[in-house]
């Protein structure tokens, strides 16, 4: 009978944790991050095949993309806010997935009648199908944007209730779920491609988007379900109080506590707006609203008390230390093929995973603002080594030669030395200039990998303290963000990203050749120490010299981080 009953307390304990609120956000989650994994490497390829094996479709979207977020960052999270979060979650769901749906279906025509549209009108309706299928993918990205403010910034903040151990717990596995399907989903739908067609890889995209956002959509109100706070939207209460008190300053000038009178930045543009009288709420008036929400948005961000920690966020965006189009095209410069390279990013998903594991540790050890410092210090030391490996023996770093000779050469149409082109911008092209060499001709011997190997192995250590850090960050604007304005700051965080990361691109484009790419290496820790240094501002300010004083009890640790967090930047 004890063992019977302790084998059903068991599965009973199994049983709720798999229909538990926060088992279902990771499902959801999972669902949503694969089928955005898949869409954001598929459609590179689309844009790439459709245009002639050139990068410059692929270029557009990401600048249009990336000037999206930046531009309407903040006044999509000021709708985040606004809005019911149910609503919120439902709407931003079923456009992102609706929106990747027709793009799919709009790709498979293309694919499917290419030659006839070429003929028709001179090609200007194959032209207008590349701009409608990046304008509908750019909506699916700001509804993605707006999805991911909404799950990851704010429903897993209610579900995890006033237990950080929990939120810490939930961030973690959160991040752990988009490092694996940042691996996995990719190959997935490389693998459809390669044996099937473009075409084929197109359908199943979209039919993995319309089944995923049926479950999605099943998921999230199972979880709005179990968890009744997420019905209660902090804000809205006090919205009601500051009309009665615009309404009767007299009694607001008698009667008003300190705690009454101050409300949140966002709030206060909203209830002035809605108190507008008829005259003032004219055409003009209506269209500047949008521009109103921008600049109350950046200047909430900036009156933030995290201000700094996530501006030094946003300043790790500025490098080329990431597996991304840019390290690989340097990395095939310097002789490693894909089978390597694909190795190599397996290894840094490892240590991406270690570092959210290493976060949940030596949160529970040293507090959180602690862990965010002992981050920035463990991946600054790992990037080191890649410093190193620009005056390794085998780095082609050479200062003689000008990094915009390329774009130069370029410009004018013109190659000085045509046999020697292994530009980034070539090589990422897929450029005729790179040609297969015959058999009887032989590859120009490389001295030695230790440059390349020395770079890798910083950039593969260092997420281990990245992706800790970014952890740590995104949990300090859980925490100390209020209610009210959890999406226009995260927006607004979002955009700081964006522009780091859009500055890093133009970076690139500027110095495109393997000979600069050291200096681009320089410029990029640069840029990651400078965050750093603005985390250790906040760090010092929020503990003093209590920011050195680790490995202390959990409960003392946790009462030292968030009392003396300052109120103002």
């Amino acid at each position: 009978m004890d063992n019977t009953g302790a084998k059903k307390t068991c599965f009973e304990s199994i049983r709720d944790f798999f229909t538990s609120a926060k088992f279902l956000i990771y499902m959801g989650h999972a669902l949503s991050t694969w089928g955005d994994r898949m869409w954001n490497f598929a459609v590179a390829v689309f844009l790439v095949e459709l245009y002639g094996n050139s990068l410059l479709l692929t270029a557009v979207y990401g600048l249009v993309v990336a000037g999206s977020v930046l531009l309407l960052g903040a006044i999509i999270g000021d709708w985040v806010d606004r809005n019911p979060r149910l609503k919120v979650a439902q709407t931003s769901l079923l456009v992102q997935n609706s929106c990747v749906i027709v793009c799919g279906i709009l790709l498979m025509v293309v694919f499917h009648f290419k030659e006839q549209l070429v003929e028709l009108y001179n090609g200007w309706v194959l032209t207008t199908c590349y701009i409608l299928v990046i304008t509908i993918a750019n909506i699916a990205n700001l509804a993605s944007t707006a999805t991911s403010i909404t799950i990851q910034r704010d429903w897993v903040v209610v579900v995890a209730g006033q237990d950080s151990s929990r939120l810490a717990d939930m961030n973690a596995t959160v991040r752990i779920i988009d490092q694996l399907t940042n691996i996995l989903a990719p190959m997935l739908v490389g693998q459809i491609m390669a044996f099937g067609s473009h075409f084929i890889g197109c359908g199943f995209i979209s039919g993995w988007n319309l089944c995923s956002m049926c479950v999605e959509y099943a998921l999230l109100w199972k979880v709005y379900q179990k968890t009744p706070a997420l019905a209660v939207k902090a804000g809205q209460k006090e919205q009601q109080q500051e009309l009665k008190q615009l309404s009767h300053p007299k009694e607001v000038e008698s009667g008003q506590s300190p705690e009454e009178s101050s409300q949140p930045l966002m709030n206060e543009a909203s209830v002035v707006a809605k108190s507008d009288s008829p005259k003032e709420q004219g055409c003009c008036h209506q269209m500047s609203e949008p521009l109103r929400t921008l600049k109350a948005g950046w200047v909430a961000y900036y009156n933030q008390n995290i201000f700094f920690a996530g501006l030094s966020l946003s300043f790790l965006y500025m490098t080329v230390l990431g597996f991304d189009c840019i390290t690989t095209g340097y990395a095939y410069t310097q002789g490693l093929n894909g089978s390597v390279l694909s190795l190599l990013m397996g290894a840094s998903a490892i240590s991406g995973i270690c570092g959210t594991v290493a976060f949940t540790w030596v949160r529970k050890k040293c507090g959180l603002i602690r862990t965010g410092f002992i981050s920035g210090i463990a991946q600054i030391c790992c990037l080191v080594l890649c410093v190193v490996s620009v005056f390794a023996p085998g780095s082609p770093f050479d200062l003689s030669v000008s990094p915009f000779q390329d774009l130069y050469t370029h410009l004018i149409g013109e190659k000085t030395l045509p046999e020697a082109d292994h530009s980034l911008t070539s090589i990422l092209t897929g450029g005729n200039t790179t040609t297969t060499p015959s058999p009887t001709e032989e590859l120009p011997p490389l001295q030695s990998y230790m440059s390349v190997s020395l770079l890798f192995a910083g950039v593969i250590a260092a997420r281990i303290g990245l992706w800790s850090f970014d952890l740590t960050v995104t949990q300090l604007m859980q925490e100390n963000v209020i209610e009210s304005e959890r999406g226009v700051i995260n927006g607004v965080q979002n955009s700081m990203n964006y522009l780091l990361d859009l500055l890093h691109f133009i970076m690139v484009i500027l110095a495109p050749n393997p000979e600069a790419f050291g200096l681009l290496v320089i410029i990029s820790v640069s840029f990651v120490a400078m965050g750093h240094m603005m985390y250790f501002r906040f760090a010092f300010k929020s503990l003093g010299t209590r920011l050195f004083l680790c490995f202390s009890p959990e409960q003392k640790v946790e009462a030292e981080d968030s009392p003396s967090l300052p109120t103002t930047v």
